[in-house]
């Protein structure tokens, strides 16, 4: 990316600033003095009037409304790859996958500690999610999803989750709990094929003012909440 873009992504400046910085010859890539345009990346040493700057400096926090198609991976040989696809300036991941063929809200950080809390099942946070089937539904089946499901290809039984029928062949859930493709696998177990798959939400984080394929940054106000909700301890630099 180009420095000023750099210099902007890593928390330092504006890209104003940087660009007045770059000018007055204060910035540097690889020990060499950086010019208009010069490009920068995540393994470039960048130094300011002396002072190493990186792009780890600021934590990213980010919402983004997966499309279909799209691939949860940063593996560059599958050509729909999420990092690809997403193309922002600082490396983040996504904290919860979403498969191939669902679409909806995913939460992408560099914040590890952030990672590590969302995906670790333990703390059971909600993800809420609307599902659309291939026949209509039968009330016992919702009751006994809700209950808990005992699927036969993972051997493990769900946890009870909410369940709130919205059509004759739509439905809303929330779960506590991420197995492989477990909302595919619940309604196999009932003969439901999944037409439709969209997460709309994760604890406190909506997909609310998003199109399909946008990204956003979360504000500082989401972070907290979604930290505190987590029961993660909030550092001065985090936001």
């Amino acid at each position: 990316m180009r420095i000023n873009k750099y210099l902007s992504a890593s928390g330092h400046c504006s890209r104003r600033e940087a660009d007045r910085l770059v000018e007055a010859g204060h910035v540097s890539i690889n020990g060499k003095i950086a010019e208009p345009g010069s490009q920068a990346d995540e393994n470039s040493i960048v130094t300011v009037k002396g002072k190493r700057v990186t792009l780890e400096e600021k934590k990213i926090y980010l919402k983004m409304y997966k499309p279909v198609g799209i691939v949860c991976t940063a593996e560059k040989r599958e050509r729909d790859n999420l990092i690809e696809y997403l193309n922002y300036p600082v490396r983040v991941t996504y904290a919860g996958r979403l498969d191939r063929n669902s679409e909806g809200l995913l939460i992408l950080t560099n914040d590890g500690d952030l990672i590590q809390s969302m995906m670790a099942a333990r703390n059971a946070h909600e993800k809420e999610y609307e599902v659309t089937v291939n026949k209509d539904l039968r009330k016992e089946d919702l009751d006994s999803m809700r209950e808990g499901v005992y699927l036969r290809e993972l051997e493990v039984r769900t946890r009870p989750c909410t369940i709130v029928q919205t059509g004759e062949r739509t439905f809303r859930i929330i779960l506590t709990q991420g197995l492989n493709r477990q909302i595919r696998r619940m309604c196999k177990e009932f003969s439901y094929g999944v037409k439709k798959l969209k997460r709309i939400r994760v604890v406190n984080i909506t997909l609310d003012g998003l199109k399909y394929g946008q990204t956003r940054e979360l504000s500082e106000q989401e972070v907290r909440d979604l930290k505190k909700n987590l029961g993660i301890e909030e550092s001065k630099n985090d936001l």
